[in-house]
């Protein structure tokens, strides 16, 4: 392989940015080690951006949660789509690398396809979960797929597709995360620790948030810790607590998660992120109405959280919906504080989940596969 290569990237969301920007620096050391030039453009954030991507569009101005928030922004996602297909066909990588966002890069894959663009999908869209007939999609459009949790190889093979699984970036994200519980300053409050999770987007902490800050007067012997959320102003979550009964810290969720003796987590990533540390925690969720009336007639899942799907079981407890009441919290809470052998039995649960999310180095595995395929000799 000898003078420049370019690659495409398209992240959609937080997570997706994380993974792309390690992803990202696996790349640049791929073509550093074979005295390549690259360039890599992408869709992304912050992370990319210092990983040495150049950002076409950032994630804040892409990220939109629900069937309901979707459908008001119809019209900027199909603006997106277009410019995005234009800048593609204008800039002519070497491949398109797809990281989850399955709504928008499944379009994409397809455009790429049609123009000869090699197309590279990692974190496969959750089409197990729901819109099954996708896979035809990316039968069609995707020449490699990179599963990254593990029923995920067999749910493909059923359906004809030859995946591979790579692991799970996360284990790389908290390998790679040095802040110790010591990072985040405790004070001189001896009091266990309980870390409330509330989610990312405003919607999300405007629901979760305040029935999570009910828990902090049922258990007086705990000291209950925010984590909020970047790009979040400090005023949104001041609005929904009450005083300093409960603090808030920005930056440091690992660090603070790894002092805590439990922790209330909003469905999504976070829930897996906590349980790799060894987190016992409850799996909170309340959407608004009308997504939720949509999903429960077309998503096919037993469980809404990655923990539980993982193992296939119910190893942390799930409140959603009508189920996520203050009193329903303070049981589970209750249960995962207090009683021994819940927190053993949870603790078991989750050494078993380390395992079956696979090794770590999922980044370096996928920028060594599309390397490989440019033509490296690698």
């Amino acid at each position: 392989m000898s003078g420049t290569k370019r690659i495409y990237i398209i992240a959609g969301e937080a997570s997706g940015d994380l993974h792309g920007g390690n992803l990202v620096r696996e790349l640049f050391a791929c073509a550093a080690s074979d005295g390549v030039r690259l360039e890599v453009r992408a869709w992304g954030g912050d992370h990319m951006q210092r990983a040495g991507a150049s950002l076409v569009k950032h994630i804040r101005d892409l990220a939109f949660m629900g069937f309901t928030e979707v459908l008001l922004n119809l019209g900027t996602i199909l603006r997106n789509m277009a410019f995005c297909k234009r800048d593609i066909a204008s800039w002519q990588p070497d491949a398109l690398i797809l990281i989850d966002y399955p709504g928008f890069n499944l379009r994409m894959a397809e455009y790429a396809h049609g123009l000869g663009i090699p197309v590279h999908y990692y974190i496969s869209p959750q089409l197990w979960a729901w819109k099954a007939g996708r896979v035809e999609i990316v039968r069609r459009a995707v020449d490699h797929m990179y599963v990254i949790l593990p029923f995920e190889k067999e749910w493909y093979a059923e359906r004809g597709v030859v995946v591979e699984f790579v692991g799970h970036p996360l284990l790389d994200a908290l390998t790679q995360d040095q802040q110790p519980a010591e990072a985040w300053d405790r004070g001189t409050d001896p009091r266990p620790v309980v870390a409330l999770l509330p989610g990312s987007r405003r919607q999300e902490i405007a629901r979760m948030l305040p029935v999570m800050l009910r828990m902090a007067p049922l258990f007086r012997s705990h000291r209950f810790v925010v984590a909020a959320a970047p790009g979040i102003p400090e005023a949104f979550y001041t609005r929904w607590m009450p005083g300093a009964e409960v603090e808030r810290v920005s930056g440091r969720t690992y660090a603070l998660l790894r002092a805590s003796a439990a922790a209330l987590v909003t469905s999504g990533t976070a829930t897996l992120e906590t349980a790799l540390l060894g987190i016992p925690q409850v799996v909170c969720y309340k959407g608004g109405g009308l997504s939720v009336w949509i999903a429960r007639r077309v998503v096919k899942v037993a469980y809404i959280s990655l923990v539980n799907l993982i193992l296939g079981r119910e190893a942390v407890k799930e409140l959603v919906q009508e189920d996520f009441t203050e009193r329903n919290l303070q049981g589970a809470l209750d249960r995962i504080l207090n009683q021994p052998d819940v927190r053993e039995g949870m603790a078991t649960d989750m050494a078993e989940l380390r395992t079956r999310s696979g090794g770590g180095g999922a980044s370096r595995k996928v920028a060594d596969r599309v390397w490989k395929s440019l033509g490296s000799g690698r």
